[in-house]
């Protein structure tokens, strides 16, 4: 094992929406991804989902029962979205996130609305 640096890991790749595995932690994974419009409407059922931004601005919608509200995260932010949280990732500007979640989740979740293009539906990727 030796010591990652993000800025290496994150320039590795250009695919937006594509997380890549950096490190496991236990039982989950350590991704990074850039991330630039928007995600898809989904619900993970089973685990929290933690985002920190490395660069740009994240706005996180959420459907709660008290209704819908969106969290904007600048550069430095980190969230968690609960788990059974319907929820939809939107970056305004080019932006990078480190996200934490049990290996083997999928980036749509359990539930979700139709997938776009723009949007890679994975567990992760090993980095190159």
């Amino acid at each position: 094992m030796e010591p990652i640096a993000l800025s290496a890991a994150l320039a590795s790749f250009t695919d937006l929406w594509s997380p890549r595995i950096v490190t496991a932690v236990n039982d989950y994974d350590v991704r990074v991804a850039k991330v630039e419009g928007e995600h898809v409407w989904h619900v993970h059922d089973h685990t929290d989902e933690f985002f920190l931004v490395l660069d740009g601005e994240l706005h996180i919608s959420l459907r709660e029962p008290d209704g819908e509200r969106t969290v904007v995260l600048p550069k430095g932010s980190l969230f968690t979205v609960a788990r059974g949280t319907e929820h939809k990732p939107y970056a305004p500007i080019p932006t990078e996130i480190l996200v934490l979640e049990p290996t083997g989740t999928l980036t749509v979740g359990d539930r979700h609305d139709d997938v776009p293009d723009h949007v890679d539906a994975t567990t992760g990727h090993a980095l190159a």
